[in-house]
């Protein structure tokens, strides 16, 4: 059984267009991570490419938990 946070996100999901985008940029921004993460030694570039991404991902995380706490108190 899904919790109420859950399903606020599978509606958003299935309804909101910025939440769909917002989640397609999460998942791009982690794919990204997850490859220069595998990588034995990162270069500076990387390294700060890799810093940018989490900022990224972490903005896109809390856009989206902006809109199910919106979601929530409608």
């Amino acid at each position: 059984m899904s919790s109420p946070t859950e399903a606020i996100r599978e509606q958003l999901m299935a309804t909101n267009a910025e939440y769909q985008r917002l989640r397609e940029q999460h998942t791009q921004y982690a794919v990204q991570l997850d490859q220069l993460e595998s990588k034995i030694f990162l270069s500076e570039s990387e390294k700060l490419e890799e810093t940018r991404l989490k900022k990224l991902k972490l903005r896109a995380k809390d856009q989206m938990e902006l809109l199910i706490r919106q979601a929530q108190a409608s």
